[in-house]
């Protein structure tokens, strides 16, 4: 039987991981970003003072800098007056890494309908319960772009987007305008809207999207809920018909 090992009368430690200068310069100037201290365009000091300052490596700080770079938390703007600037991340920021996360998960179109379906009615309530005269305007305008844009299929897809960002706005909600935007826009590259959006399914959409503002302009939360969701569930029923070759209207809103 083998022996035991001795026992040490000393405590032990376990291997220690120590993180690169680099990550932990850039973790500093992460944080504050985010907490506010830097504001959106502040330049931050040239590379030769980072250096003296931070007591790093010319190379080091180098890293660092392209790390926030990729980050989107500074800018670097060559030249004379150039330098690394404060970029605070906005909701623009956050369509395009939910865009990247579609593409590169390669996320079902089913899927996105899912997730439309389920944050789009709630955006809709929002708008009801927040919405101001410019957002009121806003949707107006969309939906009359919607309206004339008639045989103009290109012209009437644009408008439709547009009306769901008014939407999404209006509620006044960053994470979720960032979600639908992303959504929309995914879910318009993906499917064959073109063949779909024929004169019947334009006809509905504009009305659904008129009784949707009503619903929106009286503040009614319930009542927009409600067509919201009638309204891109029946629209993705229909969009999964395409592929099949049959077709499946639109549920028109109702209370």
């Amino acid at each position: 039987m083998p022996s035991a090992e001795p026992t040490s009368p000393f405590p032990r430690f376990g291997t220690l991981t120590v993180p690169k200068a680099s990550d932990v310069l850039a973790a500093e100037v992460r944080e504050r970003i985010l907490s506010g201290e830097f504001s959106e365009g502040t330049a931050l000091p040239p590379e030769r003072q980072l250096v003296e300052q931070t007591g790093l490596s010319r190379a080091t700080v180098r890293e660092a800098l392209r790390i926030l770079e990729v980050e989107r938390l500074v800018r670097i703007r060559p030249g004379r007056g150039g330098g690394a600037f404060v970029h605070r991340p906005g909701r623009e920021s956050l369509a395009s890494t939910v865009r990247l996360v579609i593409r590169g998960q390669q996320i079902r179109l089913e899927a996105l309908h899912e997730t439309r379906e389920a944050i789009e009615p709630a955006c809709a309530a929002l708008a009801a319960r927040r919405r101001g005269e410019r957002d009121l305007a806003d949707l107006d305008a969309a939906h009359t772009e919607l309206v004339e844009a008639g045989d103009d299929v290109q012209r009437f897809l644009r408008a439709n987007i547009r009306w769901h960002h008014a939407v999404a706005k209006a509620g006044d909600n960053e994470l979720l305008i960032g979600f639908l935007s992303a959504l929309s826009e995914s879910i318009h590259a993906a499917t064959n809207l073109e063949q779909f959006m024929d004169a019947r399914i334009r006809e509905l959409t504009a009305r659904a999207h008129t009784r949707i503002n009503e619903a929106i302009r009286a503040g009614d939360e319930a009542a927009a809920r409600r067509r919201m969701s009638r309204h891109v569930c029946g629209f993705a029923r229909a969009a999964a018909e395409v592929d099949r070759r049959d077709r499946v209207e639109l549920t028109e809103p109702e209370d």
